[in-house]
């Protein structure tokens, strides 16, 4: 075991690094020029320029399937806004919702960004939403901030916490004055405005913009740009390019899998000695993407997703709601956790169908009616292991 280490630390050393700026392919990564998003990004700083004169923008709403951009683009809007203003209470607050996992940790991380008073501070437990949204309310108010909140991936909140907190925000005009607060939504989930009070809706879609997917060439020039930041000179072959844009395009047009995919293979040629890394390099990273992405899926859901997702495996061939219902709710009691509604229930599924973990499609029976068809698409195998992870699932199972 010794000597294997020592081999791998060895050629660590000796060998001629790939990469020579490997925060370039990053998920993070803001870069300098986003191809093929021009119209968005003017778009996006047109909406959000009159804050540059005091002004309250209008509240906006980014659509597109994962890996179009729209988080990028966001960010390298804000990054320019921010250098270009010369106001102290300027406010640019990014709050992923998923990531947070609830109304009350969505609205404390962005609490994080207004800087409040020691004795109004938002705790990691323990308030009233309410008491929370009025001590943000204040500070905004008190201190005159014009602020921005860009909440990412808005469709899992609504979907599992309701739109209570929107409702908040987009009524609250008269109640933060001279300050302001202007909402920038940001969803993979192109019917996720179906979810929203009408109440909601009115107010919060003032201005909407959708993002396409990028085809294979895009995708292509975009690797392409990135492979020149990241790598050493000659270190990639146009082949390696070109697979990774296919594969990539074939998805729904994904950027974001599409680095990710570069990424990894370069970790795998760097690992094996090589000087360029080559199809094989990308088939290799696309499997372990495929398992690392399942695996992560899985082992980052809340527990009510969880026990979705293991209900669902209860069944061979698949299922509809009813039973569906039935067979989480026994799992919920044995566990001892909430059991949601079932209207909360099908919000979730919607979010694992979007995750590829479920397929959750409506099928029509004639006469009957139309019912939901819901089936597991990965193995049990690799989901049972997983969830043995959660201890909360270890006395139910």
């Amino acid at each position: 075991m010794s000597e294997g280490i020592d081999e791998i630390f060895r050629r660590a050393k000796e060998g001629v690094p790939l990469f020579v700026n490997r925060e370039a392919l990053s998920p993070n990564y803001v870069p300098g020029h986003l191809p093929f998003r021009d119209p968005q990004t003017k778009a996006v700083a047109q909406i959000l320029a009159p804050i540059l004169r005091g002004s309250k923008p209008s509240n906006l709403l980014l659509y597109g399937k994962t890996g179009t951009g729209k988080t990028a683009v966001t960010n390298y809007v804000l990054s320019k806004l921010k250098a270009e203003a010369n106001n102290p209470n300027l406010v640019l607050a990014y709050v992923n919702t998923r990531l947070a996992d609830g109304e009350y940790r969505t609205l404390a991380d962005f609490a994080k960004f207004l800087d409040l008073k020691k004795e109004r501070q938002i705790p990691l437990t323990g308030l009233a939403i309410g008491e929370v949204i009025d001590r943000i309310s204040d500070n905004i108010k008190a201190n005159r901030k014009k602020v921005v909140l860009v909440l990412d991936e808005i469709d899992y909140l609504v979907k599992l916490f309701g739109d209570d907190i929107l409702y908040a925000f987009t009524r609250s005009g008269e109640k933060l004055a001279p300050g302001f607060l202007a909402l920038v939504g940001i969803s993979n989930d192109l019917r996720f405005k179906e979810n929203l009070d009408p109440r909601v809706l009115s107010s919060l879609s003032e201005e909407e913009l959708v993002f396409p997917p990028y085809t294979v060439d895009e995708l292509r020039q975009i690797l392409t740009e990135r492979a020149h930041l990241a790598f050493r000179p000659s270190a990639v072959s146009p082949g390696a390019i070109n697979m990774c844009a296919a594969m990539a395009g074939s998805e729904h047009g994904d950027a974001r899998r599409a680095i990710d995919l570069l990424r990894i293979a370069g970790e795998v040629a760097e690992r094996e000695g090589l000087k360029q890394i080559d199809d094989s390099c990308i088939r290799t990273a696309s499997a372990k993407m495929e398992v690392d992405r399942v695996d992560e899926a899985i082992r980052s859901l809340p527990v009510q997703n969880k026990a979705i997702l293991a209900a669902v495996s209860r069944f061979d061939g698949g299922t509809n709601t009813g039973e569906l219902y039935l067979a989480y709710s026994n799992l919920c009691r044995k566990m001892g956790i909430e059991i949601l509604t079932q209207r909360r229930m099908s919000g979730i599924l919607g979010d694992l169908d979007l995750l590829g973990l479920v397929e959750a499609s409506v099928v029509s029976k004639g006469r009957r009616g139309r019912t939901k068809k819901i089936q597991l698409l990965i193995g049990r195998d690799t989901l049972e292991k997983t969830l043995s992870e959660d201890s909360a699932f270890g006395a139910a199972s």
